[in-house]
Formats: structure tokens, sequence, C-alpha cells
């Protein structure tokens, strides 16, 4: 027992055998699969929360056919993965941060038009699908501009796909 304090306390440490140790790669694998799933799960639900929207990237790479992915392609893929849904998330908030803005800005635009003169807000600008936009005009033309009487005009929506030319002729087949 004197021995092993005399070595303990003299300052040249005990060591070991060291034995050679190999990562679980099955545990890995279920790891990275598992956080994979998880962030294709999140891109999917930020894609319905974000529909009527374009200009954004939702594809998944193919990694080159049906075939079991290394541990270093799993890390690759996991990690533009979620490169991919930062980026939108990011994108996503920028838009409704200004699609609320508009919004806001129809509010007052309703609220006081004779400060908003000639400003046209559509239904994409707030995230919408449709025609429909808000434009301030004058009341009556040029005499409610001298006056100072504006108003907000909502439009109808789309126009006809007809248009407002008169209809076309029907073809007529002659026979001779």
């Amino acid at each position: 027992m004197a021995e092993v304090m005399e070595r303990r306390y003299s300052g040249t440490p005990v060591r070991a055998p060291r034995v050679p140790v190999r990562p679980d790669e099955a545990a890995a694998r279920r790891s990275l699969r598992e956080q994979i799933a998880h962030l294709e799960t999140e891109l999917g639900a930020l894609f319905c929360s974000a529909y009527p929207r374009t200009g954004f990237d939702w594809h998944v790479s193919s990694r080159g056919g049906p075939r079991v992915l290394s541990l270093v392609e799993l890390e690759e893929l996991r990690d533009e993965l979620a490169n991919r849904l930062s980026h939108n998330r990011r994108i996503l908030g920028d838009r409704t941060y200004v699609e609320e803005l508009n919004r806001c800005r129809i509010e007052e635009m309703l609220l006081a038009p004779e400060e908003h003169k000639w400003v046209v807000i559509r239904n994409e600008d707030i995230g919408e699908r449709g025609c429909k936009s808000w434009h301030v005009r004058p009341r009556f033309g040029l005499l409610g501009m001298l006056m100072n009487w504006w108003r907000v005009r909502i439009s109808s929506g789309c126009p006809l796909s007809r248009g407002r030319g008169p209809a076309p002729r029907p073809l007529t087949v002659r026979t001779t």
C-alpha cells in the first residue's frame, strides 16, 4: 500500500492501457436520420405556413439514387437542411414583417386618406392571393384634388377573363 501511495504522490502519473474504441456507427446513423427527419418535418410545416408566397427553396436534393448514405453524407445532408430551414425562416420572417407593415398602412390609409395620396397596396403586398388593391384617389377628380378630398378605392378584384372588347364572332363553316 505504501508503494501505491508513493507512486501517486511522486509526480509520475499512472496510465491505464489504451484500448482502441470504435464509435457506434449504428447509433450515429440513427441519430442523424432522426435529426434529418425532424428538419424535413419542420421544412414541411414552414412550407404549409408560407403557402401562397413564392420564392422559397423547398427541394431536398437527391444523393444519387437509393443507397445507404455514409456518415459524412448524412452529416452534409443534415447541415444543408438546417441551413435551408434557417434561411427560409429568415426570409419568411422578413416578408411577414413587411406584410404586417402594409396591413397597418392600409388601416392608416382608411383613417386618413389625405396623408397617403396616390398610394397603392395590392393583395400580394399583404401576403394574400388575388387581384384586390387599395388605392388612394381624389374623390371628384381634379376638383377633389384641389379641395383635398381623398378616398380609398378598393378594387373589385381580378378583371373578367373575356376582357372589355366585343365578343368574338363564332366560326362559320361555308359549304360550297
